[in-house]
């Protein structure tokens, strides 16, 4: 099983490497015919289809967030592809032991992600933190050179710099120290 990141393609290869799908990373999910998923699961392609239909006809999940058709070269009518959710829904319905090992990569796959995008927030986190001290910092020492303002007033400033985005803090504290420049 090998990873390119980068390309946003994920390549599933079976332990006894008879099975190799190219998954295409879309719209933040991975998208498969029932064609693919009968490869994948080894089984046939009418078992599959049964599958699926059983996963939106027990409202599992709903078909119009994890279907989309689309137009295949030599078919008449456009086909049907469905999202990770339906295919792993699809592999524990099967009962095959390429589902088991499609579900056990696809779950490593999903920590990966979710591992860096922790890793990924926390530094976020991190330096919004340190942001915000130095705009804490710069109208500390703003305000220090001021007659004393109401707790309120503080708190007011405080909170208003906390609760703003990112890109908005900076602005904020330049507003507020023009006008306690223009107060003097």
């Amino acid at each position: 099983m090998t990873e390119n990141l980068n390309d946003k393609i994920i390549i599933y290869q079976s332990e006894d490497g008879k099975t190799q799908l190219d998954v295409k990373l879309e719209g933040e999910t991975v998208w498969l015919s029932t064609r693919q998923m009968a490869e994948l699961f080894n089984k046939e392609e009418s078992n599959i289809r049964r599958h699926v239909n059983n996963v939106f006809k027990e409202a599992e999940l709903k078909r119009e967030n994890n279907v989309h058709f689309l137009h295949v070269n030599g078919v008449k009518k456009p086909v049907p592809y469905y999202t990770l959710d339906v295919i792993i829904s699809v592999g524990y319905r099967v009962h095959s032991q390429r589902g088991v090992r499609f579900r056990q990569w696809a779950n490593s796959v999903l920590k990966q992600y979710l591992v860096k995008g922790y890793a990924i927030n926390e530094n976020i986190r991190k330096q919004q933190i340190a942001e915000l001290r130095q705009l804490v910092q710069v109208v500390g020492r703003t305000i220090q050179q001021q007659p004393a303002k109401s707790t309120d007033e503080s708190n007011a400033l405080t909170l208003m710099i906390a609760e703003s985005k990112t890109e908005e803090k900076d602005i904020i504290v330049k507003v507020v120290v023009n006008l306690i420049n223009q107060a003097n």
